[in-house]
């Protein structure tokens, strides 16, 4: 038996025409699961709802409001906590190193100028390969392509973007 259109009629409380009336006294007098829904959305239309006690909005704001004081407590003490426990672990795995680093100044300021001749080094070596591949792969694609890879790397950024967005942003409200 389909109960589909009755149900939507009880359970939505859409007007009907006289037609349809008829159709749904009829399946009422052999559908006991559509009887009852009758009967059921009778009772709760004769409950009378109970009003809330005198100041219970208040309360709640003022409950509301202290629970979120201390969730944020909770969140800044946890953050902290979380913090100072990385940075004790990070010492405690670091100490060996920091030891000997610190113990001759000379090394470390050697180390200090080899990193940094490293990176520069590093970053010119990455920016000359980067122009030879561009000079090689200009002469393979022609500019359709070129507009058609840059338009999907700009479409693929601003996705990035937005998820970062949206996943960082708080919520403003209750």
């Amino acid at each position: 038996m389909n109960h589909q259109p009755f149900e939507d009629w009880l359970l939505n409380n859409i007007p009907i025409t006289h037609e349809q009336k008829r159709d749904l006294d009829s399946h009422l007098r052999t559908c006991a699961y559509c009887a009852a829904l009758v009967k059921t959305d009778k009772v709760l239309r004769t409950v009378k709802m109970a009003s809330p006690a005198n100041g219970f909005a208040t309360r709640f704001q003022v409950r509301l409001a202290a629970q979120k004081a201390v969730d944020r407590r909770r969140r800044i003490a946890g953050s902290i906590l979380f913090t100072l426990g990385g940075l004790a672990l990070m010492g405690w795995v670091a100490s060996p190193y920091l030891v000997t680093f610190f113990a001759s100044p000379a090394t470390w300021i050697a180390a200090l100028v080899e990193f940094g001749v490293f990176l520069v080094t590093t970053f010119q070596a990455t920016v000359q390969a980067g122009i030879v591949i561009l000079n090689v792969l200009q002469g393979f694609l022609p500019p359709f392509a070129w507009m058609i890879l840059l338009s999907t790397i700009a479409g693929v950024s601003l996705l990035w973007s937005v998820s970062i967005w949206r996943f960082v942003r708080v919520p403003q409200g209750v």
